[in-house]
């Protein structure tokens, strides 16, 4: 339950102003959000089972290392903070595919999120939880976060229509990445 909790709340936090966010919104614009979101639930569960078993593998094999893990995950959280702060933006090609896709919904946003989502710092997060905690926890939590996440932006996009303080968006995430990190790093330094 730990690790659903944590992943949920990591994740969401991660999502936070991410591009894939404004992909969301974009599709949103076109499409029902009901198959929005259904598209990035399937492309989410994928990609995060994949970076579950990657984090998991990493943390078996590195068993005997739990410590220097946990300081190794803890600077990367400092870096998914300070990435965060940097932000990510949705380019214009980007914003064309999403709009102008055509065919079926689940599959254009489906196949979307899948290859925006590999090597996002969401994937890297995953990967990053799945090393210290449980894979089926840290895999349903990862994405129901993510979901949540986008979600948010669909529906909050839909009732404002206008663009979400993105500022203060990426602060409030930026800060929580940074707990996350100083927590792991000083929880690891402890261990060693």
């Amino acid at each position: 339950m730990y690790a659903f909790l944590l992943s949920t709340a990591v994740i969401f936090a991660a999502e936070l102003g991410d591009k894939s966010q404004l992909m969301a919104m974009t599709f949103a614009a076109r499409y029902r959000a009901r198959d929005v979101l259904l598209g990035i639930t399937a492309a989410t569960a994928l990609v995060h089972l994949a970076s579950v078993g990657i984090g998991y593998a990493i943390g078996d094999v590195f068993a005997d290392a739990q410590g220097a893990i946990q300081v190794v995950a803890g600077i990367a959280f400092l870096a998914f903070a300070a990435w965060t702060l940097r932000g990510d933006e949705l380019t214009d090609d980007e914003a064309a595919k999403a709009r102008n896709s055509r065919g079926m919904a689940l599959l254009a946003v489906g196949t979307a999120f899948f290859l925006a989502e590999l090597g996002d710092k969401t994937m890297l997060a995953t990967i990053t939880l799945a090393t210290q905690e449980g894979w089926f926890g840290t895999w349903v939590g990862s994405t129901l976060g993510m979901v949540a996440a986008d979600a948010l932006a669909i529906g909050a996009g839909a009732l404002l229509g206008r663009k979400l303080p993105e500022r203060t968006i990426k602060i409030g995430a930026a800060l929580l990445f940074l707990a996350f990190g100083v927590v792991m790093v000083v929880s690891g330094v402890r261990a060693l």
